[in-house]
C-alpha cells in the first residue's frame, strides 16, 4: 500500500471529483480520521454555516494504518452536526470500511462538499472516484445494499433522506453505523443516497505491520476486554449498568429494569445464529434472526430499546433494533425519543399521544413515524401520535421539549444520553459534560472503574482527560475501539515506527509526541467548537442529575451542583483552558497549532492555568 497523500473531494453541485494532496504538515500534525477532519471543517466552513446546506462538508476518512491496526478496519465520519450545531465524528466497521480503505489506494478520505439536484451515489476504487445517478432514493439500508453486491456501501436511509438529525450513515446492509449526531441527515441533504467502494480491503503496508498487528491481536485475545469481547460482546452492557444501578430505565424515571435478564447475554446467546465476525480478533456481538431479516444487536440496543422504554421481550426488542438498522436512524437517540413521547402521555395533556412503556408495537410506529415512513396497517398499536411531536421529534428531544414545555429526558448539547446514569459515577458526569460532540459515553468510560473504587473529586478529571486524548489519537489512525485498546499504553508507537521507517512525512514516533497528538486533535476540535459559540454554559449537566437516585444499590446518589462546577473548572486548567473553557494562547502554542490559521477570537491571555497542574493531563495511569 502506497503511503497516503491525498484525498478526494467530491463537489456535488458541480459534479466534479477530484484529487488533491493533504498538506504534509497537516498529515504530521493531524494523521488522519478524526484529527484531518477537524482540521479540514476548521480550514473550511464558515462560522455558523447550516450544517444541513451545501456549504457543510462531509468527511468519510480513514488513517495512515488502516489495514495494519489490530481488529476491525474503521472508517471516520466526520461533519458539522445537524443535531448540535457542534463538531461530530462518528465511527463505524465491517466490510465498508475494510473496502473503502483499500478503494481510497493512496488516499486519506473522501471529502464532500455540495448538494446534488438528484440524488446521486460516489463510487470509489482504485484511489478515484466517479459520481453518478442513484436509482434507489426511498430505499432502506438493506435494499441499498443488495443494488451492489458485488461492493461495499454505506448510504443514507430514508431516515436521513427525511432530514432527522440523528439519522445515521448505514453501512453494509444497516449493520454498522456512524451513528449519533446526524451525519446521515447531511448526506441525505446533499443528495448523495451512497458511497460505494468497489476495491478489495486494504492489508498491512509492510511486513513489520503484519507481524504487528497479528502480535496486538494475540495480545488482545489474551486481555480481560479480548476475553470479555469473545465471551459477549456488548450484549451484557445492560446487565452491568443495572448490577451498579445505573441503567436508565423508562425514560429515566429508575435506574433498575427488573427485566433485564430477558434482554441480556443470555437471551442474545440463546438466540443467536452466531457472531459477528467469528474469525475476526474481535469476534462481535451476536446475530439473530427477525421476521424482517437478520440483525446484530448491540449493547446499546438493549439498554435503550429495551430498558429504555420497558420492553422486556428480547425478540421484540432485536426486532426494533433492526428496523433503526434499516431506517438509518441511531438507536439511543430513537429510543430516547419515544421514551419522551411515552413520559409526556403520562406526565402531561400538552402532547396528543398514545404512547405508552412496554409496547414494542407503539415504540415500532413511532420510530417509522420520526423516521418518516409509512405505518402498515397490520403491525399493531395505535397510531394516534400528534404530528406536530414526530415533526418536533425530527429535528432533536431538545427541540420538542422547548417547543412542548416538556423537560423529560437528559441531553448535553441537544445530544440525548445513552443510558448510564452519571450518578452512579460522578466522572461520567464530567465525560457528558466535556465531550467534544454532545451526550457521549463513547470519549471516556470512566464508569467501569469508578463504580468498583472510591474516587475523590480530585480523582475524576485526569482519567477522563487521558481518555480524551488518547481515543482522539487512536481514531485519528482509525484503529478499533476494542481491539485499539491494546494500544492504549504504547500510544501505537510500535506501528508508528514501522510505518515512518517507509513514509514520506515524520511522522510522530515517541510517546510524549503521539500523547502530544491526541491532546492537540481534542484542543483542535474545541477550537471550532468555541468558533460555533459554545462555551462553559454549553458543558452543563441536565437538573435531573442534581436529584437523588430513588432507590437500588445507588439509591441516594447525586452529582451535586457546586461540586461539579469545581470538577469542570479543574478540568478546564488541567487543559490549559480559561475559566469559559477557551483554550488559551500558551496551549494553542504549545501544541504547535498556528493561531494565525485558526480563524477564531481573540484569545483571553490572563487566565492561563498552572503549567504543573496542566502537566497531570499528560502523565499518569492508564484509563481503560
Amino acid at each position: 500500500m502506497a503511503d497516503r497523500t491525498h484525498v478526494l473531494r467530491a463537489d456535488l453541485s458541480a459534479g466534479t471529483l477530484r484529487r488533491e494532496r493533504v498538506p504534509e504538515r497537516w498529515r504530521r500534525l493531524y494523521l488522519g480520521g478524526k484529527g484531518l477532519g477537524a482540521r479540514y471543517l476548521l480550514s473550511e466552513l464558515e462560522p455558523g454555516v447550516d450544517p444541513l446546506a451545501p456549504d457543510n462538508l462531509l468527511c468519510f476518512l480513514v488513517g495512515p494504518l488502516s489495514g495494519s491496526v489490530p481488529g476491525e478496519p474503521r472508517y471516520a465520519a466526520v461533519t458539522k452536526s445537524p443535531l448540535t450545531g457542534c463538531f461530530l465524528d462518528s465511527y463505524a466497521g465491517g466490510e465498508f470500511a475494510a473496502r473503502l480503505a483499500g478503494s481510497l489506494d493512496d488516499c486519506l478520505g473522501l471529502l464532500v462538499t455540495g448538494a446534488s439536484d438528484d440524488p446521486v451515489r460516489i463510487e470509489i476504487d482504485g484511489g478515484a472516484g466517479r459520481i453518478v445517478p442513484a436509482d434507489c432514493w426511498g430505499r432502506d439500508a438493506v435494499e441499498t445494499a443488495e443494488r451492489h453486491p458485488e461492493a461495499a456501501v454505506a448510504c443514507a436511509g430514508p431516515a436521513g433522506e427525511n432530514g432527522v438529525r440523528y439519522a445515521t450513515i448505514a453501512s453494509d446492509g444497516g449493520e454498522h453505523h456512524a451513528g449519533r449526531g446526524g451525519a446521515g441527515a447531511v448526506m441525505g441533504a446533499k443528495g448523495l443516497k451512497a458511497v460505494v467502494a468497489r476495491g478489495n480491503s486494504a492489508d498491512p503496508a509492510t511486513p513489520k505491520l503484519a507481524t504487528l498487528r497479528e502480535e496486538y491481536e494475540d495480545r488482545f485475545a489474551a486481555d480481560s476486554t479480548g476475553r470479555w469481547h469473545a465471551a459477549s460482546g456488548t450484549a451484557e452492557s445492560a446487565e452491568f449498568a443495572n448490577a451498579v444501578g445505573g441503567l436508565a430505565t423508562e425514560g429515566w424515571t429508575r435506574d433498575r429494569f427488573e427485566g433485564v435478564e430477558s434482554i441480556g447475554v443470555e437471551a442474545a446467546r440463546e438466540a443467536s445464529t452466531g457472531r459477528e465476525n467469528p474469525d475476526s480478533a474481535v469476534s462481535g456481538d451476536f446475530r439473530v434472526e427477525t421476521d424482517a431479516g437478520e440483525t446484530v444487536p448491540r449493547g446499546a440496543v438493549s439498554m435503550s430499546l429495551g430498558a429504555g422504554l420497558g420492553i422486556d421481550d428480547f425478540d421484540a426488542v432485536a426486532a426494533l433494533g433492526g428496523l433503526c438498522d434499516r431506517l438509518g436512524i441511531d438507536v439511543v437517540s430513537a429510543g430516547n425519543a419515544v421514551a419522551w413521547l411515552a413520559r409526556s402521555a403520562d406526565e402531561s395533556d400538552v402532547v396528543d399521544v398514545d404512547v405508552a412503556f412496554g409496547d414494542p408495537a407503539v415504540a415500532r410506529r413511532a420510530i417509522r413515524r420520526i423516521a418518516g415512513v409509512s405505518v402498515d396497517s397490520d403491525e399493531g398499536g395505535s397510531d394516534e401520535i400528534d404530528p406536530e411531536a414526530i415533526e418536533a421529534l425530527r429535528l432533536g428531544v431538545e427541540v420538542a421539549a422547548d417547543r412542548f414545555d416538556l423537560t423529560t429526558v437528559p441531553t448535553v448539547k441537544s445530544m440525548t444520553l445513552p443510558s448510564y446514569d452519571p450518578r452512579v459515577a460522578p466522572a461520567m458526569a464530567l465525560a457528558y459534560a466535556t465531550s467534544d460532540r454532545g451526550g457521549c459515553h463513547r470519549r471516556a468510560r470512566p464508569i467501569e472503574r469508578e463504580v468498583f473504587t472510591a474516587w475523590d473529586q480530585g480523582d475524576r478529571v485526569q482519567p477522563v482527560i487521558r481518555a480524551q486524548n488518547v481515543r482522539s489519537l487512536l481514531w485519528s489512525l482509525v484503529a478499533d475501539d476494542f481491539a485499539g485498546e491494546t494500544m492504549w499504553s504504547d500510544r501505537g508507537q510500535p506501528f508508528m515506527r514501522a510505518l515512518d521507517s517507509t513514509a514520506d512525512v515524520a511522522y510522530p514516533t515517541d510517546s510524549d509526541a503521539l500523547s502530544a497528538v491526541g491532546e492537540r486533535i481534542w484542543t483542535l476540535v474545541r477550537l471550532f467548537n468555541v468558533r460555533e459559540g459554545f462555551d462553559r454554559g454549553d458543558d452543563r449537566l441536565p437538573d435531573l442529575f442534581a436529584e437523588p437516585i430513588a432507590d437500588g444499590p445507588a439509591a441516594g446518589r447525586r452529582i451535586d451542583p457546586a461540586a461539579f462546577e469545581e470538577t469542570l473548572g479543574a478540568y478546564y486548567r488541567s487543559r490549559g483552558w480559561n475559566a469559559e473553557g477557551v483554550p488559551t494562547a500558551a496551549t494553542i502554542d504549545r501544541l504547535g497549532l498556528d493561531r494565525s490559521e485558526l480563524d477564531r477570537p481573540e484569545l483571553d491571555l490572563d487566565d492561563a492555568p498552572d503549567n504543573a497542574e496542566r502537566q497531570l493531563s499528560r502523565t499518569g495511569t492508564d484509563d481503560r
